[in-house]
């Protein structure tokens, strides 16, 4: 995962997990907490199988960060009572045991089978938000296909639209954000691709296309300033110098706008080639 893309959101995921236990029973072990678990099943020292006592365990080995066994603890209460509101309980806590070993596929898999069979569930909201950061964590890096990116925001989007007033949501907003830099992110590359291939008129495309679908990103003063260069290029000087004049205008203290006044302006310098890189920069610009 790149490094735009760090900002963890488990912290969160941990509160779901604290569902209440309130009127499950006592839960009897068979010795202390590592006798619950034997070498061949999760599930085969555990005294109480009630449904409360094995999603009970299931919670434990969640907590302890047992997620195989926690999972194949939850599928054996849906297994064995199918009819309980605890299994029901189980499916969302398995397909977060799946999330947390990184098996994105099945959780999505089980939290879709959650929303479709359960939509008004008390935290169908929590298993959308859970099903967005599933998708959300597997944006690969900003040379590849961005397929994942796309679905990953059509997903936290959904968050947004059904929960609007939930942290689900306020969290799932900033995320979304992230995502949309990261889609202008691999513009930015094939649009450097083609501008350093000679292609110019492909480069256009793509550097108009952050500055027109990608506004509110980081990538957008590097973008203008890529345009008034291949403008300059093409001897289109009055593009050129209204390309510099939005830049100007938006970005008035940016490098880049100093680079294409420099570019434009006899006699003007460039900014100061020991500036720092291009991600610095970026995260100077946020925070």
């Amino acid at each position: 995962m790149p490094d735009l893309m760090t900002i963890s959101s488990r912290p969160l995921l941990l509160l779901a997990v604290l569902l209440p236990l309130s009127g499950c029973g006592v839960t009897q072990w068979d010795g202390s907490m590592g006798s619950l678990f034997r070498e061949r099943s999760a599930t085969a020292g555990i005294v109480d199988r009630s449904p409360e006592g094995l999603y009970a365990a299931g919670i434990e080995a969640l907590q302890a960060q047992r997620y195989p066994q926690a999972v194949e603890i939850f599928d054996t209460l849906e297994r064995e009572h199918p009819f309980s509101t605890w299994a029901t309980n189980a499916k969302i806590m398995g397909a977060y045991g799946e999330y947390m070993r990184n098996r994105y596929t099945e959780a999505i898999g089980g939290l879709d089978r959650f929303i479709q069979l359960h939509p008004s569930h008390r935290d169908v909201a929590y298993a959308q938000y859970l099903r967005a950061l599933a998708y959300y964590e597997q944006i690969s890096d900003s040379q590849r296909d961005q397929r994942g990116t796309e679905l990953a925001m059509t997903a936290l989007q959904e968050v947004v639209n059904r929960f609007p007033d939930t942290a689900y949501a306020r969290d799932a907003r900033l995320k979304i954000d992230l995502a949309r830099d990261h889609l202008a992110g691999k513009e930015m590359n094939i649009g450097r691709f083609y501008q350093r291939q000679g292609l110019l008129n492909a480069a256009i495309g793509r550097f108009r296309r952050v500055v027109e679908d990608y506004q509110t990103t980081n990538h957008v003063p590097e973008a203008l300033h890529r345009l008034t260069e291949i403008y300059t290029a093409l001897g289109l000087r009055d593009e050129a110098r209204r390309t510099a004049s939005v830049l100007g205008h938006n970005f008035p203290g940016s490098t880049w706008y100093q680079d294409s006044y420099a570019l434009l302006t006899p006699g003007a310098l460039p900014a100061p080639q020991d500036r720092p890189g291009m991600f610095r920069r970026a995260w100077n610009t946020i925070f």
